[in-house]
């Protein structure tokens, strides 16, 4: 009973009200959004000003069908790291090896297909547990012991860049095997013709939809907090919307990025975790007092540990998804990269202190920080700028969660 207690008390936002039918039946009567939706409405709103910032800015090429290709394919790593990254600073921790894990499982990568001619699929298994080993080595030091994970991962930081430095002896490895390419570079069959792309889209949007029609009902049986039906309504209708008139732009290149189905299995396959399996709630429950976590039964150690090992699975996965985009695996692969996925899970809403966080918001963040670069890169401002505004984007961020969370004190 104390653990299920605990682990309630700090469960991701998607569940909130679900255990607690007194504190939600005001707001669920009015239909008015709780504080988190009101902030992840707020995340919207700011994407879509960014988005129509730069759209106009850039003269109309943001939304060019050959710009969202290239958006999505250079966006990527930076959303699938930061599902990892979301799970480690919700436990309480930060990971800053994770450009340099990059940079090495891309070295691991070439050298076992273009030197040793193994096939993509083994190479791929063999990347994926590599990153894994490296994350879960970190993992134990900063779990059983007790050394600060920033301590850890900044002494990882340099280990694997010197590492991946030693293994490709200061030259480019290339070019990997057409297949291995598909992972980043290539597009969905267009077996319906043109209208692939927004097939497939309508039939994403029916899944989410009904997806969400079910997690209203489920708030609403057990008291919780819940939009207006006008609002419920309007925010799905939009995404709808956006969702088709995205893949209609898409379908006028070549169609949906193989990517982009990788995120999409990914962004919900950690969305089920984190709002509806124990061990996602028993993580935020780490983060928000690690304490409680320990008294109410909950395996502290063993949790850090998977949390980190699951952040080096993830840096895996992305240093072979930019490898294959570039064709080539280099020593400076995947520099800077830990900066833009850590300030897109602050800028998503995940708080310094831990505890707090949810995977949309996170890869709107991850979003925010992909179209801030390309949009940059377009209008032809300079690396120092690009880094002095995302420095600034990313201390308002943090500074809007201290402020939150006062009030909320």
């Amino acid at each position: 009973m104390t653990d299920i207690t605990a682990s309630k008390s700090m469960i991701p936002v998607d569940d909130v009200g679900a255990g607690d039918k007194s504190a939600g039946e005001p707001q669920a009567r009015r239909g008015l959004p709780h504080t988190a939706q009101l902030r992840e409405y707020g995340l919207v709103f700011a994407l879509a000003l960014i988005t129509l910032f730069f759209e106009y800015t850039t003269g109309g090429v943001l939304f060019q069908p050959l710009n969202l290709s290239n958006l999505i394919m250079q966006n990527s790593y930076v959303v699938v790291m930061a599902l990892g990254m979301l799970l480690v600073i919700v436990a309480g921790h930060i990971d800053l090896s994770i450009g340099s894990v990059v940079g090495f499982v891309g070295a691991l990568a070439a050298l076992l297909m273009v030197r040793f001619g193994f096939d993509p699929v083994s190479a791929t298994v063999a990347c994926l547990l590599a990153g894994a080993v490296i994350g879960g080595l970190q993992g134990y030091f900063v779990a059983y012991l007790a050394i600060p994970s920033f301590i850890v991962t900044l002494a990882g930081m340099l280990v694997f860049r010197g590492l991946t430095q030693a293994l490709l002896q200061g030259a480019s490895i290339g070019p990997f095997p057409e297949v291995f390419q598909l992972l980043s570079k290539g597009y969905l069959v267009n077996f319906a013709g043109p209208g692939t792309s927004v097939l497939i889209a309508l039939v994403l949007a029916a899944v989410l939809l009904g997806l969400n029609v079910r997690r209203r009902q489920a708030r609403i049986r057990n008291g919780g907090p819940v939009d207006s039906l006008a609002s419920f309504v309007f925010r799905n209708g939009v995404t709808t919307i956006l969702m088709l008139a995205f893949a209609y732009q898409m379908s006028a290149y070549r169609g949906l990025p193989n990517v982009l189905l990788v995120l999409f299995v990914l962004v919900m396959l950690y969305r089920f975790v984190t709002t509806r399996t124990t061990i996602g709630r028993r993580i935020y429950a780490l983060g928000g007092n690690i304490k409680a976590a320990r008294l109410s039964g909950i395996k502290t150690e063993r949790l850090t540990f998977l949390t980190f090992a699951n952040m080096g699975a993830l840096a895996g996965l992305a240093g072979m998804i930019f490898v294959a985009r570039l064709n080539t695996a280099n020593s400076k692969a995947g520099i800077g990269f830990e900066l833009d996925v850590i300030a897109a899970c602050f800028i998503g809403g995940a708080s310094a202190a831990g505890g707090i966080g949810k995977v949309s918001g996170v890869v709107i963040g991850a979003f925010i920080i992909g179209i801030m670069n390309n949009g940059m890169s377009i209008m032809g401002i300079g690396v120092d700028w690009q880094q002095v505004i995302k420095g600034a984007v990313l201390l308002a961020a943090v500074c809007l969660d201290v402020h939150n969370k006062n009030n909320r004190l």
